[in-house]
């Protein structure tokens, strides 16, 4: 029998027996928020909460059949009274109808604008009055909470959009702006934390259950709320516990193009201290806010409310006095939410305090959090306080789970502040927000940690003791132990001196094998250049870089061979980076400002511009810029290395005495022409000596040419019989029917599709993950992390 029958027969068993205790027989990660026990799990990030969905006819027909009805869970969430009297029946009704589809508009806040314009004006107007299937179509609504206008649900499903030929034209264009970072397709209730986190460009932030990263893309889109400040003084650290859903965070957070985001690799409630060097004396690194958007319950509510706690617990440890933590679940149960809440409120002895968030999200239906609730059993059994749980059953029901006897605690802590999210009000999943501000250190860490000025040790050098608290918290110290013998002494001396040689060198290698379990693919290090490197010269000259430009930024992600791509970070990660690489296994950090061209040296510069980094340098850049108006902007965008001739005569003088190689293509909007695109664009281009192209990637291609009103469908057509002409041609000419225009033309072509570009057949750049996983079929042991964007991430089972 194969593993997966063995799987299959596995599953059935436990329906079977499940059915026989009364509880709901269940199929897969659907069954377990139909059981009593898990009362209130799920529904955020796409699902309903509590949906109750229980499966009854196996595997009939391909899927089984749901049935969406629970006694139990009926029982269960009745008898704790969290919905209003008179609503249940709207309630249940609400969790048996599938979630509307929710986008939320991303990006720059300008870019943001002229999406929005374009939604309203073409796509929303496409929809009036159409039917599909016979029904209406609705038209779409903007979330009445959400600031701006910029998130929007409709009741079109899934399918409908893509089956149905009336919407192809919207889903294309939801499918091509989500690819490229404009549009994010979000659960409405999962946009409420980072809303609720009140984020400003200076602040350092930790998401800490970060993947799949709909909310950190909110978070980093705050911090560059002006997008004429390249490098703002805050920054995400983004975490998550599974390594291959970090790569879908990587994903997720490479769209927006920051130099503000890391994605690390570690247990939330164990992530490490993290050092930062402030004026040559080191010293830990607090969060000024900390997202703590916790897993829901599964398969075990009793282990997965501990976690919830000890998350919690580890955020608030890290967050900065005055500082502000937001705690969340896709769950309704009181015993993953208010409970969880009050146990950190006991312990902190008045460091943390709730906030009253009534009056931020005007237009926000919400429900004021519970200060009474009772523990339900699996099998229906009541109880009402811990003295009355049988000891067979203390190990799994815990003190925490229940709430204070002590009215004056309670009432102290204002638990009615949190918000609950009832389905039903607003056509939404369920919810659970609470806001936590820290007013003092916490009890266990009055005495802030002192900071040894040492290098890391092994992991047979540090003990690491855990003191186990009554409410299941774990406070972790860690103490050195002197090496016992000479042998051991001359081990950490060979591992020291490597580790200062490479802090010397700017290298941030992962940590050591010894230091801590290292799960996935390894990652290669991040290597700073140094300031003296002859590489950057050519560059500083050939563009005239400003002098304020931050070069020890640059990093590369190799320490040997030629140097292929040029990455930058913000100062601040940098010293986060090379202060803490022997702790942190960081997954991936950096936008791509540079990429290596083999025949730019010709040219006066062996790198061209990435337009991933584009935004991000163009304020440092002096030379190399031409400033085109739209119409050229439309012809780069549209046309195959088209020649010079085609151009604008301003656009034509500009380049006439310009060198080939790298150029920047500016275009700046004109406010007397309100019917012409009101946002900047920044462009990386190549200047030939006939001819002057756009590397831009695909998507974000078709995203500028909808904003300018070019109507994609046509262009693609057109650019495919261009295609077959142009292919055509290259087989029917020869070198000597070639005039020197043509190949000149043929020169550039070839020079471009040697760097790694897409050849003649596309006048767009790769994306960013196409040329990383080139890069990878060509030298499977380089590990680049953005060559496993896509690699072994799962998808089906998400929070967002």
């Amino acid at each position: 029998m194969g593993r997966r029958a063995r799987d299959r027969r596995r599953q059935q068993q436990q329906q079977q027996q499940r059915q026989e205790r009364g509880g709901g027989a269940g199929a897969g990660d659907q069954a377990v928020r139909a059981g009593p026990g898990q009362a209130g799990s799920g529904g955020g990030g796409g699902r309903r909460a509590d949906g109750g969905a229980v499966f009854l006819q196996g595997w009939a027909g391909g899927y089984p059949e749901i049935v969406k009805e629970n006694e139990l869970f009926e029982r269960y969430y009745r008898e704790l009274g969290i919905v209003p009297a008179g609503e249940w029946d709207a309630f249940m009704a609400a969790l048996r109808e599938p979630l509307p589809a929710t986008l939320r508009i991303t990006g720059y806040r300008s870019h943001a604008k002229e999406i929005l314009h374009c939604l309203k004006e073409k796509y929303f107007k496409e929809l009036q009055d159409l039917e599909v299937d016979g029904q209406k179509v609705e038209m779409p609504q903007a979330l009445s909470w959400y600031p701006e206008e910029l998130a929007w649900h409709t009741n079109l499903s899934r399918k409908i959009l893509r089956k149905s030929p009336q919407l192809e034209k919207f889903h294309q264009f939801l499918v091509s702006e989500t690819e490229c970072g404009n549009i994010s397709r979000q659960e409405a209730v999962s946009m409420i934390p980072p809303l609720l986190l009140n984020v400003s460009p200076h602040h350092k932030i930790l998401d800490m259950c970060a993947a799949p990263g709909s909310k950190t893309a909110q978070l980093i889109e705050m911090l560059h709320a002006d997008m004429n400040v390249p490098f703002p003084k805050g920054f995400v650290i983004a975490n998550d516990v599974d390594n291959k859903r970090c790569y879908l965070l990587v994903h997720q957070a490479k769209r927006l193009n920051s130099p503000c985001i890391m994605v690390v690799n570690h247990d939330a409630s164990s992530i490490p201290n993290l050092q930062i060097d402030v004026d040559g004396k080191k010293e830990i690194l607090f969060y000024d806010r900390i997202l703590c958007d916790v897993p829901c319950s599964w398969l075990d509510q009793e282990c997965s409310v501990r976690l919830q706690l000890r998350i919690a617990t580890r955020g608030v440890e890290q967050l900065a006095e005055g500082g502000r933590m937001v705690y969340s679940t896709c769950s309704l149960n009181p015993i993953e939410n208010e409970a969880v809440i009050a146990s950190l409120l006991e312990k902190s002895q008045g460091a943390l305090e709730l906030a009253d968030v009534s009056s931020e999200l005007p237009g926000l239906k919400r429900m004021p959090g519970i200060t009474k609730w009772k523990v339900m059993l699996k099998d229906g059994q009541w109880f009402e306080e811990w003295k009355d749980v049988p000891s067979n059953r203390q190990t799994q029901i815990r003190p925490t789970m229940f709430p204070l006897k002590d009215e004056e605690k309670l009432k102290a802590m204002n638990l009615e502040r949190c918000l609950r999210i009832l389905p039903h009000h607003q056509n939404t999943g369920g919810f659970f927000v609470a806001v936590l501000i820290k007013k003092s250190p916490m009890p266990w860490n009055k005495r802030q940690p002192k900071v040894h000025q040492k290098l890391p040790q092994r992991t047979g050098d540090t003990e690491v003791s855990a003191t186990n608290s009554d409410n299941g918290s774990d406070c972790i110290t860690e103490e050195p132990i002197v090496a016992e013998n000479e042998e051991s002494k001359k081990m950490q001396g060979l591992q020291n001196s490597d580790t200062e040689q490479s802090k010397k060198e700017g290298v941030c290698g992962p940590p050591p094998s010894k230091k801590m379990k290292l799960f996935g693919f390894k990652e290669d290090p991040f290597v700073f250049l140094p300031e003296d490197d002859p590489l950057f010269l050519p560059i500083e000259k050939f563009y005239a870089l400003d002098p304020s430009f931050p070069k020890m930024n640059l990093l590369t992600r190799t320490q040997e061979g030629k140097k292929r791509q040029l990455y930058m970070v913000s100062k601040e990660l940098r010293n986060v980076l090379l202060n803490n690489s022997e702790k942190m296994k960081v997954i991936n950090t950096g936008i791509k400002v540079w990429s290596r061209n083999s025949d730019g040296e010709q040219f006066g510069c062996a790198f061209r511009l990435a337009q991933e980094g584009i935004y991000t340098l163009y304020p440092f850049i002096h030379a190399r810029i031409i400033n085109v108006c739209i119409e050229d902007v439309k012809i780069l965008l549209t046309q195959e290395n088209p020649f010079l001739s085609k151009f604008s005569s301003e656009t034509q003088k500009k380049v006439k005495d310009m060198a080939m190689g790298s150029v920047v293509l500016k275009y700046d909007p004109d406010p007397e022409k309100p019917d012409d695109l009101q946002c900047p664009i920044v462009l990386c281009g190549w200047q030939g000596k006939t001819s002057l192209r756009a590397f831009v990637p695909k998507n974000e291609r078709l995203h500028y040419l909808r904003m300018m009103g070019v109507e994609v469908f046509k262009a693609k057509r057109k650019e495919e019989e261009l295609e077959n002409k142009t292919e055509e041609h290259k087989l029917a000419q020869t070198e000597e029917g070639m005039d020197v225009e043509d190949k000149e033309h043929d020169l550039v072509t070839k020079m471009e599709a040697e760097i790694g570009e897409e050849s003649s057949q596309s006048p767009v750049e790769s994306s960013a993950m196409e040329i990383e996983n080139k890069t990878e079929d060509s030298d499977q042991s380089s590990k680049n992390a953005t060559t496993h964007i896509s690699k072994g991430t799962d998808t089906s089972n998400v929070k967002d």
